[in-house]
């Protein structure tokens, strides 16, 4: 409910070309306490005294020079098409214009000459709705902003899980979290060069520091060798792909779906001659495509263990020189586009 002192401090706009009708509806309502009424004899000046003002009670002429009741409930209805408009008409008009009068917003009506206890219960009634549709508007507004606070907490509380999960991957890389921050970062780049959206681009930052999950299991003798590898070790380190994948599998999340996917063909190629399932061009999911560019640029720009790190130049220049071959053309062409955002990711870690 709504107290009455907070009912007779409402703010009243009252609209009447005639003086006399102005100054009897203001005695009226300022002798039953209503303290905050203002008033008009100029339709024109109803848009700039609804936004100053922001009324709860709008007591509106129909028969005006210059502008009638009509052309004002027009204005008025534009300024918040959602917001419900306090309008309490002043007629002496036939049922005919009333019932037009309530098609275009009207509330409620006020017939001449006044009656006083009409004026008063229909004036509180139309107050008393809108305070209420303010209160709920208000509770509603305070509710979604601790929706999406409650919102950006979980889903910063995921985004470290994940970060703190893929870094586990990556713990016996001296470069540890590093690559996982850059190359995702590459990945939500490339993704919005292209077309994704923006939430569809921040899903793909927070999976895609998932796609070397799978190295957990990779026995360190291999991973960490600081020479080249051997053909049956390469093959081990190949499945860190489908080990990711079964990792990640069986859900019905959007987000372990989709890191499941680029776990299993971050190393897919191009033209086929990528694994684990030599998957060739758009056969290969689109997830999958942009991470490998990331992935790689990273990995060549990055120190390893059995290398050091590519310059810019000529991690660009490599990247160029895979285009159709390893990677998608398009998206080599995208991530060119780009560079100038790649290099300031590149510097800044």
């Amino acid at each position: 409910m709504i107290s009455d002192e907070k009912i007779f401090a409402a703010k009243i706009l009252a609209i009447d070309d005639n003086i006399l009708n102005i100054q009897i509806l203001k005695k009226i309502l300022t002798n039953a306490g209503f303290i905050n009424i203002t008033t008009t004899t100029d339709p024109t000046q109803a848009v700039d005294l609804y936004k100053e003002l922001q009324p709860d009670l709008i007591l509106l002429d129909l028969n005006m020079p210059k502008m009638d009741g009509f052309a004002v409930m027009l204005q008025l209805s534009f300024l918040n098409p959602d917001d419900y408009l306090p309008l309490l008409i002043l007629t002496a008009e036939e049922e005919s214009v009333r019932f037009k009068a309530l098609q275009s917003g009207a509330k409620d009506f006020l017939h001449k000459p006044y009656e006083h206890l009409d004026v008063l219960l229909k004036s509180r009634n139309i107050i008393e709705v809108r305070l209420l549709y303010n209160q709920i508007k208000n509770h509603n507004a305070t509710l979604d902003e601790q929706i999406n606070e409650r919102i950006k907490e979980i889903r910063d509380t995921r985004l470290e899980a994940i970060q703190r999960l893929a870094i586990a991957a990556e713990l016996r890389d001296a470069e540890t979290g590093k690559h996982i921050y850059r190359m995702s970062r590459y990945c939500q780049l490339l993704a919005m060069a292209i077309g994704f959206s923006k939430e569809k681009g921040e899903l793909l930052l927070t999976t895609s520091p998932l796609h070397d999950i799978g190295k957990i299991a990779i026995p360190d003798a291999i991973l960490l060798k600081p020479s080249a590898l051997e053909p049956h070790e390469f093959e081990i380190i190949k499945t860190h792909t489908t080990l990711g994948a079964k990792m990640l599998s069986g859900s019905d999340s959007v987000f372990l779906r989709m890191a499941e996917t680029i776990a299993l063909t971050h190393h897919e190629k191009w033209d086929g001659r990528g694994y684990p399932q030599g998957l060739k061009e758009e056969e290969i999911p689109l997830i999958g495509r942009i991470c490998a560019v990331s992935d790689v640029f990273d990995a060549l720009s990055s120190t390893r263990p059995y290398k050091k790190a590519w310059s810019f130049e000529d991690t660009m220049a490599e990247i160029r020189k895979l285009k159709g071959t390893h990677f998608d053309p398009k998206l080599v062409d995208a991530f060119l586009d780009i560079s100038k955002d790649i290099k300031a990711v590149f510097d800044q870690i």
